[in-house]
């Protein structure tokens, strides 16, 4: 029988109206307009987040982190995906790797994609990989509203 699990994790904003919110995804800045969001809303990371609290069965980020304290108002999601790599290795797991997919028409993130990766993994402490899609016209993110991600964590335990 192993002793591995796997999570998924998702998260999606919508681009915010305010010009001062920065866009920021997998902890790097980008330039256009910011996603809206109780923290910096960086959906990459908030989906890194939920597949490693769902693999080891810990809920979700709105159980750790929720919209309605104050504490994580404008909070770096790189501080948020840190305190789940030591939840998830506090209930015992070790992390093997997290596989991502962003989905937006822009910002173009090949350009920063081995940045986002290292911020990424250093902040849950393995290995991230991140890809980008775009929405080809289709839908909501086909026209530019928002960004979204899915993330896939394992997890094991020795």
């Amino acid at each position: 029988m192993s002793n591995a699990r796997v999570g998924q994790g998702f998260d999606i904003h919508r681009f915010s109206d305010d010009p001062n919110r920065s866009l920021v995804l997998g902890g790097v800045a980008f330039e256009g307009p910011g996603l809206e969001g109780h923290s910096d809303a960086d959906v990459v990371a908030h989906a890194v987040a939920d597949a490693l609290l769902g693999a080891a069965g810990l809920g979700d980020i709105g159980d750790h982190f929720p919209d309605t304290d104050p504490q994580w108002k404008g909070v770096d999601s790189m501080v948020l995906l840190s305190q789940v790599g030591t939840l998830v290795r506090e209930a015992g797991w070790s992390i093997g790797n997290v596989d991502c997919s962003v989905v937006c028409e822009m910002p173009k993130l090949a350009p920063q994609r081995a940045a986002m990766q290292a911020n990424l993994s250093e902040a849950c402490g393995a290995p991230v990989s991140v890809k980008g899609r775009r929405a080809e016209g289709l839908g909501a993110l086909g026209r530019r509203e928002g960004i979204a991600c899915w993330a896939v964590a394992v997890i094991s335990k020795e």
